[in-house]
């Protein structure tokens, strides 16, 4: 008896390894070939290709684990595909205590349906972190912060999100100039510089259907006459290509910077007045 027990343990046990080893394989080849097809497809966006891509990563990984967690719970429990049919897959998941799996899995799901974000997209989640995507997976969502660091927070606690690569992005650029300078010339001196940027940086901006720019780079106006007390403030915006949004707005500055030098504008300054009064008389 004894014999026949231990024959009977080694069995189970080579059939769960089989099974793994059979799901680890599967889960590659279907990755693979998924990779393989986006490779040689032209039919999506690259960014919204690798989205998919990473969704069904995660899906096969998750499906394989359950299938893997469902068949060793069989091997151990009598009658075990009845109790499953009888309970219902909703039932079991629920008596495991995995509400919040469910959550984080519909939460990305929507994610993805409503084309909130894609692999690739510089995102601001819940107004606390900032990064790139770099995973999207069933529960989590994987970004790379500029620092290097990656962060990985469960796709329900996902609250907000501000995604800067959505089709389009406008450059805004503000400039406070000291009071004593001439208004007049300072916008001459800005239009020039919205100038020479359409001249050099115009493939930044973003185009309509016929190939016609929707919105150039521009001075907006004096915005504000008194900014922080300091000075007058001029806006620059220019609506740009969201991929190009960050590069643009660094040469935005830099052109800026180097008009205003060349022009001997003098940019508003902090300024602190002390005044002392005299001493009484002891």
């Amino acid at each position: 008896m004894d014999q026949i027990k231990t024959f009977m343990e080694k069995s189970v046990f080579f059939d769960i390894v089989i099974v793994a080893v059979i799901l680890t394989i599967s889960v590659f080849f279907i990755n693979k070939l998924v990779k393989k097809f986006f490779q040689h497809s032209s039919f999506i966006e690259e960014r919204k290709e690798k989205t998919i891509e990473s969704m069904i990563r995660s899906l096969t990984r998750y499906t394989a684990t359950i299938g893997l967690i469902l068949f060793i719970i069989s091997q151990f429990v009598d009658n075990f595909g009845s109790i499953l049919a009888g309970a219902g897959v909703a039932g079991i998941i629920i008596g495991f205590g995995a509400q919040s799996l469910i959550r984080d899995i519909l939460a990305g799901l929507f994610l993805i349906y409503e084309k909130q974000l894609h692999q690739g997209d510089f995102i601001t989640i819940n107004n606390t972190f900032n990064g790139t995507v770099e995973e999207i997976g069933l529960r989590s969502l994987k970004i790379r912060e500029w620092s290097g660091k990656l962060l990985t927070i469960s796709n329900g606690e996902i609250k907000q999100i501000q995604n800067y690569n959505i089709d389009r992005m406008r450059v805004i650029e503000r400039v406070v100039v000291s009071y004593r300078e001439d208004p007049d010339h300072v916008w001459s001196v800005l239009e020039k510089a919205c100038e020479k940027m359409n001249e050099e940086h115009h493939h930044f901006l973003k185009k309509d259907s016929t190939n016609e720019l929707i919105e150039p780079f521009q001075l907006f106006g004096l915005t504000s006459i008194n900014a922080s007390f300091r000075g007058y403030e001029y806006t620059v915006i220019g609506l740009v290509d969201d991929q190009y949004y960050w590069t643009a707005s660094k040469e935005t500055r830099r052109v800026l910077a180097k008009v205003l030098y060349d022009e001997s504008i003098t940019l508003a300054e902090e300024r602190l007045l002390i005044e002392t009064a005299e001493r009484l008389p002891h």
